[in-house]
């Protein structure tokens, strides 16, 4: 009997359909020669420091350094404990494929074909001390045909050692980080309770160090001036390439310019360019694009991802490529036919030149573990309304990839009036291209993937006609020497622009450039494509940071809260918010996947990278956070605990409560303070009700002890 293990149960029943396993056991199918059983995910993990025998911490005791790691079951805490305690789902299931193991003669590991899925087989195997020998599905679809060729190419177990090393290594360099490094600031904090790591707390810091850059940011008043124009019964607009910050000096030279009347060209400037059609989605370019057109966050994104592929609707979306390998390739015009079949796709495909498809996205090179996001040729049906909007932005992208180039026309005119030079920007589409696959014809309403953001944050002046060139503007001829008639002028005041507060996209991209971080120029193109995290993990990063209280949402933006932007600053100049280093980890550990580096020189050097950074945050000198003892205002009995997300009184008779995050701000305490002693906090601003408007107001504690808005 061959043992079969997936990592999710609904994954185990497609494998077991095929195979004819269809006999339903207590955590596995059965059938035909085999058992198919699931992993439930993790159920395996490095154990916590508990399990090494650490029940406390002080200072001598860091940093921490197993030798060996233990595995020890997914671990929950109980409600009524203050300990970790093996999850039961997790103690029944191993004992399941413990069981399985014990019968058969070989084993195929099933589990996502990737760095985390490759780590959650290995890990149950060696919880286990299993010895049997094992093969490797590796499937990108969960499509029959996908299962069935899989089957019939396993791969050696041999293939993925490189894979597994660089998976435990990554796994033992988070905890050696994670662990010490939390544990150190908890001890130099006199024990408040804080939480670091290697990922999240980069990302803290870029979502932290962008929010202070924008409340910190003066805004200027500027002036430009803008002429109206009417040649060949066309208008159009020019600006100043000038600004101002004296008014009075503006509208001097405006009156000037009003007097003259006409202005000449003095250069005329026309090229055509090629618009490459964009590659396929990857998964963090998906979470971009969806979080920038439907508002969803990575984490939703990422698992209505994760159910389509589970319904076989789309190849594995945990990817990071943009590209499809050769062999794949004589599939892509059946996979078109038969998306020709949907009504909603048909007007679409009537662009495409059949037997003439764009070949761009074809490179063996820059295909890893799984190719770029690509529908099934399941057609689907009954999809929620955010499963239906995903699947067609990817079947959309595909669309468009397999489509021509776009061809447009850029103009760009100087005028001059007086010795005051002015712009006309103009963009005619030639050829529609990729374009016209959903008629999107400005850069506006579309992302051109090929362009990653520079994260660098600009703080420049913002040009009235900036967006000129992204939108069709068609312009009259023009030829240096001619004379352009002013029909108006006018000075809009304008302001320099903040750096904008990050949304979930714009974090994604920061995240996946962090390379461009670095200020050292030679470093910066060395790892110029380097992110933190991978495509897989960058989700749930967010939310960890929004589950420990250091970050919420606040409309579209992502912001830190007073607990979040304290860590920060106590962070920011230590080596743990090094980007480099991490950056340069990512590296790493490709070279280790692909043997080129052995991991253990890796972790030698983690070891001595968690040294130096747990004494740094030993040594850092923290301010006890002032704390007053006040009441219950219910009660007038005990004291009230506060904590980061509520203020509650101990009695379990009383149970009054306030919620510190009120409407996306985090009350302060002298706003408790203040609600509790005078029944009212002062004036908060920026309070963002649920249809995103702001507003400012009082809160005040009613006679109930509830409390309310009070608006000034």
């Amino acid at each position: 009997m061959k043992a079969i293990i997936a990592e999710k149960p609904s994954v185990a029943r497609e494998i077991a359909q095929i195979l004819n396993a269809n006999n339903r056991k207590d955590g596995y199918f059965e059938g035909n020669g085999y058992c198919v059983t699931w992993a439930l995910g993790h159920l395996v993990s490095l154990g916590m420091p508990e399990d090494y025998g650490i029940r406390g911490f002080d200072k001598a005791s860091l940093p921490i350094f197993p030798d060996p790691f233990i595995l020890t079951p997914r671990k929950t805490k109980p409600t009524k404990s203050k300990n970790y305690e093996p999850a039961l789902s997790a103690l029944k299931q191993l004992k399941i494929i413990k069981n399985i193991f014990s019968q058969c003669t070989s084993i195929i590991a099933a589990t996502d074909a990737g760095r985390e899925g490759e780590l959650i087989f290995r890990y149950i195997y060696d919880y286990l001390q299993c010895n049997k020998p094992f093969e490797r599905l590796w499937i990108s679809s969960l499509t029959e045909k996908a299962i069935q060729n899989g089957f019939n190419n396993l791969k050696p177990s041999s293939d993925f050692d490189g894979l597994y090393d660089a998976a435990r290594a990554r796994s033992e360099a988070d905890w050696l980080v994670g662990i010490n490094a939390t544990q150190a600031l908890c001890l130099a904090a006199d024990n408040d309770v804080y939480s670091l790591g290697r990922v999240q707390t980069l990302t803290l810091a870029l979502i932290c160090k962008r929010f202070q850059e924008n409340k910190n940011f003066k805004q200027k008043k500027y002036w430009q001036i803008q002429l109206q124009h009417r040649k060949d019964y066309l208008n159009f607009t020019s600006v100043s390439n000038q600004q101002w910050e004296d008014k009075k000096q503006a509208e001097q030279i405006l009156k000037a310019i009003e007097r003259e009347g006409r202005a000449s060209v003095e250069k005329v400037s026309i090229n055509n360019v090629k618009e490459q059609s964009p590659l396929l989605f990857d998964l963090t370019e998906l979470q971009k694009e969806a979080n920038r057109k439907l508002g969803l966050s990575a984490d939703e994104i990422l698992q209505t991802a994760q159910s389509l592929y589970e319904k076989k609707f789309i190849t594995y979306p945990r990817t990071g490529s943009k590209y499809i390998p050769e062999d794949l390739w004589p599939e892509i015009p059946e996979l078109i036919r038969i998306l020709n079949q949907t009504n909603s796709f048909k007007p679409a495909i009537l662009t495409l030149k059949f037997g003439n498809f764009n070949k761009r996205i074809v490179n063996d090179l820059k295909v890893t573990d799984h190719h770029g996001l690509l529908p099934t040729t399941k057609i689907p049906s009954a999809l929620t309304a955010s499963e239906k909007a995903i699947y067609d932005m990817i079947v959309y992208r595909l669309l468009e990839s397999l489509s021509e180039h776009c061809s447009k026309q850029l103009t760009h005119i100087t005028i001059k009036v007086h010795h005051y030079e002015f712009s006309i920007k103009g963009s005619k589409i030639l050829h529609k291209g990729w374009r016209a696959i959903k008629g999107l014809l400005s850069d506006e309403a579309s992302t051109n993937q090929d362009s990653n953001s520079n994260d660098k944050s600009s703080t420049s002046k913002s040009y009235n006609n900036s967006s000129q060139e992204s939108n069709i503007i068609e312009l009259p001829e023009f030829k240096k020497g001619n004379e352009l008639k002013i029909s108006s002028a006018n000075l809009p005041e304008k302001l320099t622009s903040p750096p904008k507060l990050y949304t979930e996209a714009d974090l994604l991209s920061a995240m996946e450039n962090a390379g461009r971080q670095i200020d050292d120029q030679e470093q910066q193109k060395a790892l110029a494509n380097i992110g933190i995290g991978t495509p897989a993990t960058r989700a749930s990063i967010i939310e960890t940071l929004i589950a420990r209280n250091y970050i919420i949402r606040k409309s579209k933006s992502l912001i830190p809260t007073e607990k979040g932007e304290k860590v920060y600053d106590l962070i920011k100049d230590q080596k743990i918010a090094n980007v480099q280093m991490t950056a340069e980890w990512e590296m790493t550990l490709h070279r280790i996947e692909t043997k080129e580096l052995d991991s253990k020189l890796f972790i030698t050097g983690i070891k001595n990278y968690t040294a130096e950074i747990t004494q740094e945050l030993l040594l850092l000198n923290i301010p006890q956070e002032n704390i007053p003892e006040l009441k219950c205002p219910k009660c007038q009995q005990h004291n009230l605990i506060i904590k980061d997300k509520i203020v509650k009184c101990p009695d379990e008779q009383c149970q009054w409560i306030l919620f510190r995050i009120i409407c996306g701000v985090q009350l302060s305490i002298d706003h408790i303070t203040s609600l509790l002693i005078k029944g009212k906090t002062p004036l908060i601003k920026n309070i963002q009700s649920k249809n995103g408007k702001k507003f400012e107001a009082f809160i005040i504690l009613k006679d109930d002890y509830t409390t309310a808005f009070q608006f000034p």
